[in-house]
């Protein structure tokens, strides 16, 4: 007969097992729904602000578009830099605040594509998205191995969206969208296995929040990214 110091061993690393898994799942399902409001945010704001001639008028048609434009990355270092020491109440509104500002960053979207081409790339940009997040949660294979090689197309892809903004070229645009969208669905998965793994129980509330909050962010800008993309290639212009 099996002892019972044995049995009842097991049966507390059972439970122990599945607080643990029940706790990484409301963790997870947190950083969706940050990523979604996020999202509805940007989605609103930019919307609006599209349609609006009094509003985009003096966005786009002044200097003040490249503040418009810039607002977001300053966001994302800012971020980067401070979430240790911000709480987990002004992460959040720190969050929110970039969304809006995305918002406005992507209003130019509805000024040059047409709705329902912005409405078809939404839908497959979320199919990949949701595809590669879910593989990223389910594997098991390490994918910090292909971390680092993503990383450096990440910047290579900023370092020549740069470049081409001088230069203009219809061709670098091009590989930029195909280099562009294979680095940030690997990036999807790559994120949401980090955000997995970085889960721990014994975490305090506020740091679970700011986990949860900073993973939203990484998942958001690659969705974002990912939309943005895909819309030079089945984007309709107006």
């Amino acid at each position: 007969m099996e002892p019972v110091q044995q049995r009842f061993g097991y049966g507390a690393q059972a439970q122990s097992g599945a607080l643990f898994d029940e706790g990484l799942r409301q963790h997870m399902l947190r950083v969706y729904n940050y990523m979604g409001a996020g999202l509805v945010i940007t989605g609103l704001v930019a919307f609006i602000v599209g349609s609006t001639p009094a509003l985009y008028v003096p966005i786009f048609s002044t200097p003040l578009k490249w503040v418009v434009m810039l607002a977001p990355l300053a966001f994302v270092f800012f971020f980067s830099f401070r979430i240790q020491s911000m709480s987990a109440s002004t992460a959040q509104i720190t969050f929110w605040a970039f969304c809006a500002v995305m918002g406005l960053s992507l209003a130019s979207v509805f000024l040059v594509f047409t709705g329902t081409s912005i409405a078809r790339t939404f839908f497959i940009a979320a199919t990949m998205f949701g595809a590669t997040s879910l593989y990223g949660y389910v594997t098991k294979q390490d994918l910090s191995k292909v971390g680092s090689f993503l990383i450096m197309g990440l910047i290579g892809v900023v370092i020549a969206s740069i470049v081409n903004i001088f230069l203009g070229s219809s061709a670098l645009q091009f590989a930029i969208s195909v280099i562009g969208i294979v680095v940030f669905v690997g990036l999807t998965a790559w994120d949401t296995q980090n955000i997995k793994q970085q889960y721990a129980e014994n975490f305090d509330e506020d740091s679970q929040q700011k986990l949860a909050v900073f993973g939203a962010l990484s998942l958001y800008l690659n969705f974002v990214n990912i939309f943005q993309l895909l819309l030079n290639f089945t984007g309709e212009r107006e």
